[in-house]
């Protein structure tokens, strides 16, 4: 199949769901079939081969910006279009991606929602243009219910189904303010009906947004998120490991914010330690830390200070894949105790993937990752107290966590692996591809120029 896969980046962030098209791609291509794969936005920040390199980025942030502020802008020259899109405007936009919030984005969200008629038409051409001279498409694949604004034109100009993946929008779209939040819910759900097939990664999330924007039943195949194993799975019992030398570690890999608990997970890491059935227990923080988590980060390390813990706690910012892996194997439990409903969190399964048992909230995508998995215990969501008695539990008991580590491991494995993502993906396109006339080869992306000049360049 010729796919095309849409994907937004989130520029100098670390993105869970950057991370999962990345390797859908990879595992696709693997498997035989013509993927192009479409930035947009910021530059994708990855620790595996990006594989968009080489193709433009389209919807450049900071066009994408002006166009909703300034109408003037939406007509202004190319020259200037193509100015506001320079790699140093980018780079720039790129550093304050993590200071977005959506309480500050209700207007850009919706009228990206709208499609060709939002604020940011004018992309959306250039985009089809662009996609004009390249193979027709059997798929184009949307990264988030955030883009099904693009839908109506890319099957109107393109002749091409369209799916969409579901990865966790109800958050950030509850988030908007009071005077968008509603009625962007009402253009979404009137926008979801261009899209072919909806792809949740839990069943959890596929059945909350099939209520929440009335799809019905056969429009939708819930996928579960997978991984590329390369450098998981060396050690098969990492959590024993480290029991046997008496250093059980605590884990927690995510981006370093409160929604995540990271704040919930220091308490009981602190109530653990005061109970000293475990004296010398560690806690490890890795993940994303970005300018706005720094202050959450901060009054951590003063109140794990304040009590005495500071000591047994090392925080591994921003690592790249090795570091990441290595981080994990170093662990005995893990634990990203979220307090929102997280469609799937990919974090489990990379733990999952390295051998090491999680303990996980009684919410959200949660329970049915630890039902199939087999890979750890749940827990009373937004309890410290709760959290560390089920912690406790488990890092008191090696042979319990050592079966549940290797359970999670053989799990991943066999269902929640990038190749066996890739393969049931490509089922799903193959049932709703459409039949078309074969087009000629092509130019290259590298070739492509919008507004009879250059593209922008990763």
């Amino acid at each position: 199949m010729n796919i095309v896969q849409i994907t937004p980046g989130a520029g100098a962030m670390f993105c869970g769901n950057c991370f999962r098209d990345n390797a859908l791609v990879a595992a696709l291509r693997q498997q035989g079939h013509s993927v192009l794969m479409v930035p947009l936005y910021l530059p994708l920040t990855l620790d595996e081969t990006d594989q968009s390199d080489g193709t433009p980025i389209f919807f450049n942030g900071v066009n994408v910006y002006l166009e909703q502020k300034s109408a003037w802008f939406r007509k202004a020259p190319a020259w200037l279009h193509r100015l506001a899109a320079s790699p140093a405007l980018l780079k720039w936009a790129a550093g304050r991606a993590t200071k977005t919030r959506a309480a500050d984005l209700g207007d850009i969200t919706l009228s990206m929602i709208r499609g060709e008629e939002g604020n940011q038409a004018r992309e959306l051409e250039e985009l089809i243009a662009f996609l004009k001279t390249q193979p027709r498409p059997d798929i184009i694949c949307l990264s988030n219910a955030l883009l099904v604004g693009m839908a109506r034109r890319l099957k109107s100009e393109l002749g091409a189904a369209v799916v969409c993946v579901l990865q966790g929008e109800d958050g950030f779209l509850d988030a908007l303010p009071d005077q968008f939040r509603d009625l962007t819910w009402r253009t979404l759900a009137e926008r979801a009906r261009d899209v072919d097939l909806f792809i949740p990664p839990t069943h959890y999330f596929g059945d909350l947004m099939s209520r929440r924007l009335g799809l019905p039943a056969e429009r939708i195949r819930v996928i579960y998120n997978g991984i590329n194993l390369e450098g998981y799975g060396e050690a098969q019992s990492p959590g024993s490991r480290a029991q046997s030398e008496g250093s059980p570690t605590l884990g927690y890999f995510a981006r370093m914010c409160r929604e995540k608990g990271l704040d919930t997970l220091v308490e009981a890491f602190i109530l653990v330690k005061e109970r000293n059935r475990i004296p010398r227990l560690k806690l490890k923080i890795g993940g994303g830390c970005g300018p706005s988590d720094e202050p959450l980060v901060n009054s951590l390390r003063a109140r794990l200070k304040a009590k005495v813990f500071l000591d047994d706690v090392e925080f591994h910012p921003n690592v790249d894949r090795a570091g990441k892996q290595a981080f994990f194997r170093s662990l005995s439990v893990f634990s990203v105790p979220a307090l929102y409903g997280e469609a799937f969190g990919l974090y489990v399964i990379e733990a999952l993937a390295s051998g090491v048992p999680v303990v996980q909230p009684r919410h959200a995508a949660f329970p049915e990752l630890i039902e199939a998995s087999g890979g750890g215990v749940i827990c009373e969501p937004g309890h410290p107290k709760a959290l560390a008695v089920a912690l406790e539990e488990l890092l008191l008991n090696p042979d319990k966590a050592r079966a549940l580590g290797a359970a999670g491991q053989k799990a991943v494995h066999e269902k929640f692996n990038a190749r066996q993502m890739a393969r049931e993906v490509a089922r799903a396109y193959e049932e709703v591809k459409r039949p078309g006339p074969v087009q000629a080869e092509l130019p290259h992306a590298a070739e492509f120029q919008p507004d009879a000049a250059p593209p922008t360049r990763r």
